[in-house]
C-alpha cells in the first residue's frame, strides 16, 4: 500500500486532528500492527488522554468493501457490550472524507475505532510465561462473559483466535474504571441476523479451527464455540508450568492435532481437572469430541462453571508442577554440607519423582482408556455378527497402538481374521446355521413319507389288477427311495461341514482369548519397565535442569544485548529504506512527466498530419471534378479512388471537418455510378 505514514504525521478526520503514534520499540517507525485484512495504525488526538487513542484500520484492496458502511452502522449498537469497544467505529467515505481520500486513496473505507491498550493473548502464548492462577481465572471468566453476551444477541466473532484477543488486564496505560479485562478485535467477519454475509469469509485460524467443520468459511451463530473453548482452556492452563512448556508455539495446539487423542490434549485435560475441577474438564472434552460446532458447550455454560469456582478452589501455587528442588538444593549446598541438609534435599526430590511418576501413570491410563474403549466396541460388533463394522473399528484402533506391543499383535490378528471371513478364498462355504428344512429330523421324516406314499401306490394297483402299472410304480418307488437316500446323505454332509466350521471358529476364539491374556501380561510387564525407566529419566532431568538454568541466565544477558543491536540495525535499515523510497518516487515522477510530454508531441504530430490530409482530400476532389467536367472519366475515377483511400484512413475525423464529408459522399456515389455528376464544392 502507498499509505505509509511516519510517526508524528497529522491526519484530519471528521474535523479532529490526529497524530500518528510512535512505535515503543522503534521510535523511528509508526505504531502499526498488521493483520490478515489490513494494517492498524495508532492515532493520538492532540488534546486527549492516552487511553482515548484511536485505531485507524487501513484495509488491503481485496477487503475495501462499500458495504462496510452499512455493517458499521449496525455494529454501533453492540459497542456497549463489554469486550466489543471496537464496534464503536466510523468508516471513511468519499462523501464525508473526500479530500483526505483524494490525498491518500488507500484510506477509502478505512475504519476509525478505539485503540485497545494491552498485550494480545498471542503475546502471552509466545512469551511462554505462566500466569497467576487468579489472573488465569479472571481472563477465562471475562472471555466467557463476552461470548455469553454475544450469544444472547445472536452474534458471533467468526475469527476467534489468539491475535484477535487483546488483554487490557495487562495494560501499562491507566484505563478508566470498569474496562473489560478482555477485548475482541478484527470484527469485520462478525455474524448477526441483521447483517449481510461478507463476500470473503475466513476459515478459522490454525490452532483454533475444528477440523471436523467445513473450512470453506465460518459464518454462523455457533462459529465461536469451539475456538472459544480452546482459548478458555489455554487461559486456565497457562497457570501450570507443564502446560506452558508443552505449548506448540503460536497456539497451544498444532492445527494437525485438533480433535485427536494427542499428547498435548491429555496434558491440558489433566491440568484442568487437577487445578479447576471435573466440570471444567467436562465442558472442554465436550468441545474437543464434538462432531459439529452446535454440539460444543455455550459460553453461558462456561460462565456458570467458572463463576462457581470460589477463591478457596483457586490453586495457591502458580507453578505447582515446576520443580523447586534445584533452588533449595543450590542454596543448601552453599550454606551447609551437613548430613541433615543432604537428607532434607533427598526427601523432596523423591516426593517430586513420585508425583511425576503418578502423573505419567495417570496419563498412560487415560490413553489406554481410549484404546480399550475402541477394542471393546470392536468385540461387541463381532458378537453382534457385524464383521464389516468391527473391521472398521479395528482398523481405526490399529493406528493408535504401539508397534510390536501385544495389543498391536492381537489387533493385527483380528483384522486378518475378519478380512478372511468377509473375503473367503473358496467360493463355497457352509452356512453357519442349519436351516429348518435341512435339519436331520425333517429329512428323515420326509424320506419316510416318500417311502410310504410310494408303497401305497402298488396296493391300489393290485386291487385294480393292473400288472403293467404295478411294475412302473415299483420302479418309481425304487428311484424315489434312492433320491431320498442321496438327499439325506448330502444334507448330513452339509450338517457335518457346518459343525466342523463352528468347532473351528470356537477354537480360533479360544486362541484369541489366550493371545489376549498373554498380551495383557506382556503389557503389565512393559508398564513395570516404564516405571523403572521413568525413575532414571527423572534423575537425568534433574541434573539437566541445573545445567540448563545456568545456560538460560547467560542466554538472557546475550539476548538483551542482541535486542539492542537489532533495534538499532532495524532503525538504520528503515532510514535507508525511506531514502530509497523517496528516490524511487522522484524517478517515477520524472518518468511520468517524460511520458506526458511524449504523448503531447505525438498528439500534435497527428493533428498536423490530419490537417495536411484535409487539404489533400480537397485537392483530389477538385481534380476528380475537373476531370469529369473535362470528359475524362478514367482520370476522374483515379482521383476518386485516391480520395476514398485517404478518407478511409480516418473517416471519423475527416467527416467532422468542413465539407469533407459531403465531398466523400459525392465520391462514393460517383464510384458506384460513373454517370453521377459530382457537384462543385
Amino acid at each position: 500500500m502507498s499509505f505509509q505514514p511516519n510517526p508524528g504525521d497529522e491526519l484530519i478526520i471528521n474535523g479532529t486532528t490526529y497524530v500518528v503514534g510512535r512505535h515503543p520499540a522503534a521510535p523511528g517507525l509508526a505504531y502499526a500492527q498488521a493483520g490478515r485484512q489490513g494494517i492498524v495504525y495508532q492515532l493520538n488526538a492532540k488534546s486527549g488522554a492516552p487511553h482515548e487513542a484511536k485505531a485507524l484500520k487501513v484495509f488491503f484492496p481485496k477487503f475495501r468493501i462499500p458495504a462496510m458502511v452499512y455493517q458499521s452502522e449496525h455494529m454501533e449498537a453492540y459497542g456497549d457490550i463489554p469486550g466489543l469497544q471496537v464496534c464503536k467505529r466510523d468508516v471513511l467515505t468519499p462523501e464525508r472524507n473526500g479530500s483526505l481520500i483524494a490525498e491518500q486513496p488507500d484510506l477509502l473505507y478505512a475504519v476509525l475505532m478505539p485503540w485497545i491498550h494491552g498485550t494480545t493473548w498471542f503475546d502471552c502464548l509466545t512469551d511462554q510465561r505462566p500466569l497467576e492462577a487468579f489472573d488465569s481465572l479472571a481472563l477465562a471468566r471475562a472471555l466467557a462473559g463476552i461470548g455469553s453476551a454475544m450469544e444472547q444477541k445472536g452474534l458471533a466473532h467468526c475469527d476467534l483466535s489468539a491475535p484477535n484477543v487483546i488483554l487490557p488486564f495487562f495494560s501499562e496505560v491507566e484505563l478508566p474504571e470498569g474496562t473489560s479485562a478482555v477485548e475482541l478485535v478484527d470484527v469485520e467477519q462478525m455474524y448477526s441476523t441483521k447483517m449481510d454475509r461478507p463476500d470473503a469469509l475466513l476459515a478459522g485460524s490454525p490452532g483454533y479451527a475444528a477440523h471436523r467443520t467445513v473450512h470453506s468459511g465460518l459464518w454462523s451463530a455457533y462459529a465461536d464455540r469451539f475456538a472459544g473453548a480452546i482459548i478458555i482452556g489455554e487461559m486456565l492452563g497457562w497457570s501450570d508450568r507443564v502446560v506452558v512448556d508443552k505449548a506448540w508455539g503460536e497456539s497451544y495446539f498444532d492445527q494437525h492435532e485438533m480433535q485427536t487423542p494427542c499428547e498435548r490434549y491429555f496434558i491440558l485435560r489433566k491440568s484442568l481437572e487437577t487445578r479447576w475441577g471435573s466440570k471444567v474438564v467436562e465442558l472442554f472434552s465436550r468441545a474437543w469430541d464434538s462432531q459439529d460446532l452446535s454440539s460444543c458447550p455455550t459460553f453461558g455454560e462456561w460462565l456458570v462453571v467458572l463463576n462457581a469456582i470460589t477463591e478457596l478452589e483457586v490453586p495457591v501455587e502458580v507453578e505447582a508442577t515446576e520443580p523447586e528442588v534445584p533452588e533449595i538444593t543450590q542454596a543448601a549446598a552453599v550454606g551447609s554440607s551437613s548430613a541433615e541438609t543432604a537428607s532434607s534435599l533427598v526427601a523432596p526430590l523423591e516426593a517430586e519423582q513420585a508425583a511425576m511418576l503418578n502423573q505419567a501413570a495417570e496419563e498412560q491410563q487415560e490413553e489406554r482408556g481410549v484404546t480399550d474403549k475402541l477394542f471393546r466396541q470392536a468385540r461387541e460388533l463381532e458378537q453382534q455378527n457385524k464383521p464389516a463394522a468391527a473391521l472398521e473399528v479395528y482398523r481405526s484402533l490399529y493406528h493408535f497402538v504401539e508397534d510390536g506391543s501385544p495389543l498391536h499383535v492381537e489387533v493385527s490378528a483380528a483384522i486378518t481374521g475378519l478380512e478372511e471371513q468377509l473375503n473367503p478364498k473358496t467360493p463355497e462355504q457352509p452356512e453357519k446355521s442349519t436351516v429348518w428344512y435341512r435339519s436331520k429330523p425333517f429329512i428323515i421324516s420326509t424320506a419316510a413319507a416318500v417311502v410310504l406314499l410310494a408303497a401305497g401306490i402298488p396296493a391300489v394297483n393290485i386291487l385294480a389288477d393292473q400288472s403293467n402299472q404295478r411294475q412302473i410304480e415299483a420302479a418309481k418307488q425304487e428311484e424315489a427311495a434312492k433320491a431320498a437316500e442321496a438327499k439325506l446323505a448330502a444334507e448330513q454332509e452339509a450338517a457335518h461341514k457346518a459343525l466342523s466350521e463352528k468347532q473351528r471358529q470356537e477354537a480360533e476364539e479360544k486362541v484369541r482369548q489366550q493371545a489376549k491374556q498373554q498380551a495383557l501380561a506382556a503389557q503389565k510387564q512393559q508398564e513395570e519397565q516404564k516405571k523403572q525407566q521413568a525413575l532414571v529419566d527423572q534423575q537425568v532431568k534433574y541434573e539437566a535442569y541445573l545445567a540448563q538454568k545456568e545456560k538460560d541466565k547467560q542466554a538472557a544477558v546475550k539476548l538483551a544485548k542482541q535486542k539492542a543491536y537489532d533495534q538499532q540495525a532495524k532503525y538504520e535499515k528503515y532510514l535507508v529504506w525511506k531514502k530509497d523510497q523517496e528516490a524511487r518516487a522522484a524517478q517515477q515522477e520524472t518518468a511520468r512527466k517524460a511520458a506526458t510530454e511524449a504523448e503531447q508531441r505525438q498528439k500534435a504530430s497527428i493533428q498536423a498530419r490530419n490537417k495536411e490530409n484535409v487539404l489533400q482530400l480537397i485537392t483530389l476532389y477538385n481534380k476528380a471534378y475537373a476531370s469529369q467536367e473535362g470528359g475524362s472519366t478514367a482520370k476522374a475515377k483515379s482521383f476518386a479512388n485516391k480520395f476514398r483511400a485517404l478518407y478511409d484512413s480516418n473517416p471519423s475525423y475527416y467527416r467532422s471537418v468542413g465539407e469533407v464529408g459531403y465531398r466523400a459522399s459525392s465520391i462514393y456515389n460517383f464510384l458506384s455510378d460513373t454517370n453521377f455528376r459530382m457537384p462543385k464544392i
